[in-house]
């Protein structure tokens, strides 16, 4: 008797199916050479047309996890918090919002009860924090959730280098301390990949800023891994195809070669996060090394 109550208890989570959301929170612009790094415009722009101030549109996708009584939502956006003065350099753009994406799958945020940060520059973070009722001061922007980083990353935020100063606000980042709501990911140094503690593990890459962390969801029978800043889109496949951004570039390459043939070998779907045309991609092997092999909508892979 008693192992029929547990299971009768346990019935509603061994019955739930996980699916996932792509949430569009908006478009923003930025620099085509500096996303592309050494890479000539000749080559990059086939993919990635530039405007005539040689800006490319750029997503910033989220994914939303809806699984059992969780609702995790990986990476917020830009957000709106921020300056006019700050937001003209972006060039926001598109119909798309993070509130006007999550009510188009039926939710609002604060049914959001975890929120997993890839890393704590504000194109990923910045939607995390909010004003407050009388803009006197800054509040979660998810009043019920629990925002989740790792500490190696986080010590590395709240004392930004030069080279990422400007990519780490603080009025994105301590809030989320203050509030109480922040909580750590175990992710040791020199371990690639690691257990959240959420449902999924991750790959923990550490060349374009100190312990990102790319979630890796096994979902109806196949893997798909939420590539973040690793992989932004679909143009930087080639292996040497490394953002001007990235601060260790030459680390990045060998994570992108590790992880890429890792993918590609076994098939592995890759969420792409800034990529303006495509959600998913698949890679192969080629001559020339990893090389894609399809793109398109997430519901185009797990119907």
């Amino acid at each position: 008797m008693i192992c029929i109550t547990r299971l009768l208890c346990n019935l509603p989570k061994i019955l739930s199916i996980m699916t996932l959301h792509p949430i569009h929170t908006g478009n923003f612009k930025l620099d085509g050479g500096a996303m592309f790094g050494v890479v000539p415009k000749g080559l990059w722009e086939r993919t990635n047309p530039a405007d005539e101030k040689n800006l490319c549109t750029w997503a910033m996708r989220s994914l939303l996890i809806e699984d059992g009584d969780r609702l995790i939502l990986i990476d917020t956006g830009i957000g709106n918090k921020q300056s006019e003065k700050f937001f003209s350099h972006y060039y926001l753009h598109g119909n798309h919002s993070l509130d006007a994406s999550l009510a188009l799958r039926g939710f609002n945020r604060d049914q959001i009860t975890d929120v997993f940060l890839t890393h704590l520059h504000f194109d990923h973070v910045g939607g995390a924090v909010q004003w407050n009722k009388d803009r006197s001061g800054y509040e979660p922007a998810f009043k019920n959730a629990t925002y989740w980083t790792n500490e190696r990353h986080w010590n590395w935020a709240i004392k930004p280098n030069a080279r990422e100063r400007a990519s780490f606000l603080s009025e994105n980042i301590l809030p989320l301390q203050e509030s109480g709501q922040l909580k750590f990911i175990a992710a040791p140094e020199n371990q690639h990949r690691i257990n959240t503690g959420l449902g999924f593990d991750a790959f923990v890459v550490n060349g374009h800023t100190d312990a990102q962390m790319c979630p890796i969801l096994d979902y109806k029978g196949k893997t798909l891994v939420f590539m973040a800043d690793l992989l932004p889109s679909t143009g930087h496949i080639p292996l040497p195809y490394v953002m001007g951004y990235d601060t260790r570039p030459l680390l990045t390459l060998d994570e992108r070669t590790r992880i890429f043939t890792e993918a590609a070998e076994n098939g592995y779907h890759l969420f792409l996060e800034h990529d303006a045309y495509n959600e998913v991609c698949t890679l192969e092997m080629t001559e020339k090394g990893p090389r894609l092999a399809d793109n398109g909508r997430l519901d185009h892979y797990f119907i």
